[in-house]
């Protein structure tokens, strides 16, 4: 299991240090191949960039907790919390593979209009994907990751790639996938991280521009 002192440092540092690591949670565990930096206050990507709010409260607590969201009034999406009490940061958990539970997962990523089962790469390939695989929900909320609740964070293999060689695994960083403005900039901010070679590792799409309202 991972400490929690190991989490306490800025978004930034934390992200690459979790691809390799294994979430757990209601029979499943994915092994994360692709992450997130977000950096609160300081980031216009950030859900903690005007501060604290209901939603994001867990984010400025100590570090270790999940913080999970809603989005599109459809998906939950998971993010681990880092850095120090009382400064938000978190890594969003983008894609991963399954490395435990895959008939479970298989069920849940089951399409229920179409009954199309997903390619097993597919299973946790995007943050709603993954939080879908793992039984994630609104109720995980402020979970501890690192006790022996029903949501654990445990250290990890390396990548399967680089296990097949002797080199060790390959860490690519880019832009945000969807992240409007400013923060979208992957330039200024190429905060994701992911294992070259992982084809779990979700494609990556820019954010859609706002339409102006007429």
């Amino acid at each position: 299991m991972l400490s929690r002192e190991a989490l306490t440092r800025p978004a930034l540092e934390v992200a690459p240090d979790l691809l390799g690591t294994v979430l757990e949670h209601d029979g499943v565990a994915v092994r994360l191949t692709e992450v997130e930096a977000y950096a609160g206050e300081q980031d216009p990507g950030s859900h903690a960039f005007r501060g604290p709010t209901p939603r994001n409260r867990v984010m400025f607590g100590p570090a270790g907790f999940l913080y999970v969201y809603f989005t599109y009034g459809m998906h939950t999406c998971a993010n681990v919390v880092c850095g120090v009490d009382g400064v938000a940061q978190a890594v969003l958990l983008r894609a991963g593979e399954v490395v435990r539970g895959i008939e479970v997962a298989r069920q849940r990523r089951t399409s229920a209009r179409t009954g199309r089962v997903p390619e097993d790469r597919d299973l946790a390939r995007g943050p709603a994907r993954l939080a879908q695989a793992l039984g994630l929900t609104m109720d995980d909320y402020g979970a501890d990751l690192l006790g022996d609740g029903p949501v654990r964070l445990l250290a990890g293999t390396t990548s399967t790639v680089a296990s097949a060689s002797t080199s060790s695994p390959v860490i690519r960083t880019g832009p945000r996938v969807g992240v409007r403005g400013t923060g979208g900039d992957g330039t200024a901010y190429p905060w994701r991280f992911w294992l070259e070679g992982e084809p779990s590792v979700s494609v990556y799409r820019p954010a859609a521009p706002l339409r102006r309202r007429t």
